[in-house]
Parts: structure tokens; sequence; C-alpha cells
């Protein structure tokens, strides 16, 4: 990374005559390089890890669908939920700096947990109440499973109507076992499922301390009114993904070349060097992200002892995630909340709590103005669920979606593996990120720029025609069933740029919107946002879930029905609802108070 120490003054457009002394790079703080830099290697290992998880968990542990994205859904929901404390501690007793140090330390530690894990689970079948061994035979597109039954050995074959038929070795019917009668699991040992859950909870504690305040470090740079600070929170996004874009193609080469641990033990090694990059900042970062001025005696030790307490709480969340049973038709709202396991209900009342406390707080201490700008904040992290909701099917859905319904060949040159298509949104937004730091900069030099609802609202319109674009891809399926590489790139293309009207802005909102003294616990109510979007992206996802046996699904044409009929709704209503974001920004933009 090339830092351009240069004498730039830039007036902000609150103060025609502040400037800023210090050094630049590319027109911006140079301490941006640094904190860019570090945010890269840790997004490097998390989304390395993340490209991985959900085929880990489907091919290596043989976990149904259903259980597959309910797990992955509570990961990422929890990596989510973790930021409103951490912000929290952060702002009163750690200070930024220290608790990045300290959530780095801990992902590396949960990435190198994730290495170890075992022998791949040995598939059987339960039919009609009676186990059978099955044998998975062939690779790639031939690989096929069988059911032995008696010394011979019968092909699986799912049914549109949601039976399963057993094939002799000519291809006739030699059994048809009804809807239901036929259950896939797998044999897995108890230990290593532990060892990978302790793994998951270790990264979840880490990076709540992680995540949240290196944002607020990024917007302590820029003084209040400094125009230029969307331009660098989309700077510092576009250094995530540019860290993403090398481990999800690299951590899935390894992991297909030489076993999981190799995908997982890279992404420990990206996490190592963000906590080496912040460690050794020395005086760059000197004045930024500090130990706040408390009374009393310190509690950081105590705070490190309570982090590491809190990694089997995470692991008992998990294991109570994974052993709820779904939810019961025709118990109404009330009966599906109170059915929910214990994240979930922690999840929907933390957010619900959050979303009415802090406008009652900020209407008793702060102004009039000070409450409005809060409330205008509240609404746009609500709408930021509708969005992460279904922009996060990327991990799970649409990479199941690639395994199975995806003709994974670059122009019949060479083929990618299925985790490795997530590296799409990661090279479009490096790719589109300088281009939207440029446009919002020249839009706002001419009192053009979009406000920050219409952009949100942009945003949902944006991410629902990407799935309605896969939808129509799905209607010139080959005989196969899978369609053309290029109709999940231009998901991909289209949800990046969807994104860049939104999280980079949305992070800068923020930091803008919120009461000083308290802006690291709204950077955190952000994240919660997204946590329960991650929560819900999980449930959206089971409703795509489609019969496996040994990890591969055992009717392409189902599962591509299924895939395309959840895309179109959730692609309809998520342009719906960007459309009335639109037709409110002007009330939002009064509440606001200038604030763009």
């Amino acid at each position: 990374m090339r830092e351009c120490f240069l004498a730039v003054t830039e007036a902000a457009a609150g103060d025609p005559a502040l400037t800023d002394d210090r050094p630049q790079w590319f027109g911006h703080p140079a301490q941006l390089a640094r904190l860019f830099s570090t945010e890269a290697m840790e997004r490097f290992g998390y989304y390395g890890m993340r490209a991985l998880l959900t085929l880990y968990l489907t091919k290596h542990f043989l976990f149904s669908d259903t259980t597959t994205t309910s797990l992955y859904g509570g990961f990422t929901a929890l990596v989510y939920l973790t930021p409103l404390i951490g912000g929290l501690l952060a702002d009163r007793y750690l200070g930024s700096k220290k608790a990045v140090k300290f959530g780095a330390v801990l992902m590396s530690l949960g990435y190198l947990t994730l290495c170890f894990g075992g022998e791949t689970a040995k598939p059987f079948a339960t039919i009609d109440g009676q186990r059978y061994e099955v044998v998975v035979a062939g690779e790639g597109d031939a690989e096929r499973q069988y059911v032995v039954d008696g010394g011979r050995q019968l092909a699986i074959k799912g049914n549109d109507d949601g039976s399963v038929s057993l094939l002799g070795p000519d291809g006739s019917e030699a059994r048809r076992i009804a809807k239901g009668g036929f259950a896939s699991q797998g044999e897995r040992s108890p230990w290593f499922v532990a060892i990978m859950l302790i793994g998951l909870s270790a990264v979840t504690v880490g990076n709540g301390f992680f995540k949240p305040n290196i944002s607020t470090m990024v917007g302590e740079l820029y003084a209040k009114g400094d125009r230029r600070r969307d331009a660098g929170f989309t700077i510092f996004y576009m250094g995530i993904n540019l860290g993403s874009l090398g481990s999800q193609l690299a951590c899935p080469f390894l992991a297909e070349a030489y076993g999981w641990w190799a995908g997982f033990g890279l992404a420990a090694i990206g996490m190592a060097l963000s906590w080496g990059l912040i460690q050794f900042a020395g005086p760059k970062l000197a004045g930024y992200g500090e130990t706040p001025a408390a009374e009393g005696p310190d509690r950081t030790l105590a705070i490190y002892a309570g982090a590491l307490l809190a990694v089997p709480v995470m692991y008992l969340l998990f294991t109570n995630l994974m052993a709820a049973p779904p939810p019961v038709a025709g118990e109404g709202i009330v009966g599906y909340l109170l059915g929910l396991p214990i994240l979930g209900k922690v999840l929907f009342f933390t957010f619900l709590v959050s979303v009415i406390a802090i406008p009652i707080w900020s209407a008793r201490v702060g102004t009039r103005q000070e409450f409005e700008m809060m409330l205008a904040a509240i609404i746009l992290v609500v709408f930021n669920v509708v969005f992460w909701t279904l922009f996060e099917q990327a991990g799970s859905s649409l990479t199941l979606f690639a395994d199975r319904n995806t003709e994974l060949s670059v122009f019949g040159l060479f083929e990618i593996s299925a985790g490795q298509t997530q590296f799409f949104n990661a090279l479009f937004i490096v790719l589109l990120a300088p281009l939207f730091s440029a446009l919002w900069k020249a839009l706002g030099n001419r009192g053009l720029e979009p406000g920050i609802p219409i952009k949100f609202g942009i945003a949902l319109m944006g991410v629902g025609a990407g799935f309605l674009l896969l939808v129509w891809g799905t209607s010139f399926a080959g005989p196969d069933f899978k369609v053309g590489l290029i109709w999940l790139a231009g998901l991909y293309f289209i949800h990046s740029a969807a994104e860049l009207c939104i999280s980079p802005v949305g992070l800068s909102m923020i930091t803008k919107l919120s009461i000083a003294r308290i802006v690291g616990m709204m950077m955190g109510v952000w994240f919660l946002s997204i946590s329960c979007a991650q929560y819900v992206a999980g449930v959206v996802a089971q409703v795509a879930s489609v019969e496996t046996v040994g990890g591969q699904v055992t009717n392409l044409k189902v599962s591509l029905d299924t895939y395309a009929g959840v895309f179109q709704t959730i692609g309809l209503i998520s342009a719906g609802i960007g459309l009335v974001l639109l037709l409110g920004s002007p009330l939002l933009k009064r509440l606001m108070h200038g604030v763009k």
C-alpha cells in the first residue's frame, strides 16, 4: 500500500476556513491508510472463512440445509450482535484501539480452531424408521448417492412430488418412498462438532470488540462538517472488499487442494496480520481511539476475562439454535416469537428495546434537533434490516445455488468453485468504490448529491433487482437445470452497486446523526440491525432448503424451482419497500436538519 504524504488542504462544507494540516493520503488524513490496511486484513480472514462455512457444514459435517442455514444465520447474527456490547465497552472503558487489538487476537484463535474438523461425517439414511448405509461414488457432476439395501446399491433419485425413488443398476425403480419417509443424516463426531462451535464462538466474541471500534476510529479522523467523510468511509469500505477479494479466491482453493484446514489456516494468518498492523502502529495512530479518562480502577483485565467467559455462552446459543424445532404453522406472530430459540428472542427484543429506548433517551437529554436527528437515524436503521436480510443470502442460499444449480465454467477456460463465487461481490466493490467515491464528491460539490434516505431507497430497490435478474436467468437453464455463471455474476454486480449506496453511507450516517457521547453505542445499534437481518436471512434461506443426501441434492429441477420461487418473492418485496422509502425521503430529510 503506497502512502502519499501530500500537503493537501481541503475546506469543510460547514466552515470554509477549516483546514487540515495533517499529513494526507490521497486527500484524506494519512491515518486512514493504516486503518484501511488493518480492516482489509481482518476482512481477509473473515470472508475467507465465510466463503467456506456453508459448504463446510453441508459437505464435511453433512448437516441438512435447514440446520446449515440456521447455524450460518445464527453465527452471522451473533457476529453483528456482539458489537453492541463491544462498542459500549470501548466508549466507556477500553478505548477503540485497545478493543480492536483484543478482538483481533480472539478472532485469529477462532479461525485456527476451525482447522481441526476431524474426518468427514459418514452419510446414512433413515427410511420408514429403519437405518440404511449410504455410499457416495464419483466426483463433481458425476457424483451419485446409493442406499445399501441387502447387499444391493440402489441409486437415490428425488421426485418432483417430494417422494424418493431407489433405482436398480438398470435404472428401473426398485422402491419408492413416500414424501416424508426418507431422511438423510450424517454420523459425525460430537467432539469435532464441539470444536467447530468453539471456534465460531471465539470469532463471534472477538468481532464484537473489533468491528464497531475500527469504524469509530475512522470517524474520529474527520472534523464535524468535513465533506470528505462519506468519501473517506467509501475508501475504507473498499479496503474491506480488497481484503475479502483475495481470501474468497485463495481460501476455497486451498480447502479443495489440501483440505478444509488449509483454507481456515489462511484466514487465521490474515487475522494475525490485522492485529500486527494495529499493534505496531506506533505514533501513526497516537491520539485516536485512546482509552477514555475514567474514575475508579482500571477495568481492562476484568473486561478481557468477561469476554473469555462469553465464549461458552455463545457456544450454548449455537447448540440451542441447532436443537430448536421449526416453527409450527398457524400459531400466529406471538406464537412464532415465543417459539424462537434463545438467540432469536434475544435479537428481537434487544432490537425492539434499542429502537424505542434510544429516541426516548435522546428526547430527555438532548435538544429537539438532536432528538429528531437520532429519530431519523433509528428509522434508517430499521430499513437497513431489510437490505441485509436479502443481501446476506450470499453466504447461504446463493452459495448453495452456485454449488447445485450454476454452471461454474468461466468462458469454457476453467472452473471456479461454489465458494469462490462470493468473490464477485468483493471484485465489484473494489472496481466500483472509487467511482462511487468520486461520484458522491463531484455531486456534493455541485449540490446535487442525493440524500442518505434516497441512497437507502436505491439500495433496497437494487438488491431486489439483483434477485429478479437471477430469476430471469433461471428461465434459460439447460437440461442439467443449471444457469450460466454470468447470471450469478450479474446479481452480484447489482448487489455491489446497491451495497455502496447503503453500507459506507450508513456508517458515515451514524457518526453524523448520533449524539457524540454515544456514537460508539449507536455504531453497535447499526450492527445490531445487521445482526437481526442475518438471523432473518437464515430463516429465508431455510425456506429455500432442498433435500440432500451426502451433501448432494436428489433432484436438481426441484432445487432450481425452489430457489427461483424464493428469489422472486424476496426480490419483489425489496423493490416495493425501497419505493416506499423513496417516497418518504422528504420527511426524513427534514428530521436530519441538513445532514447529508
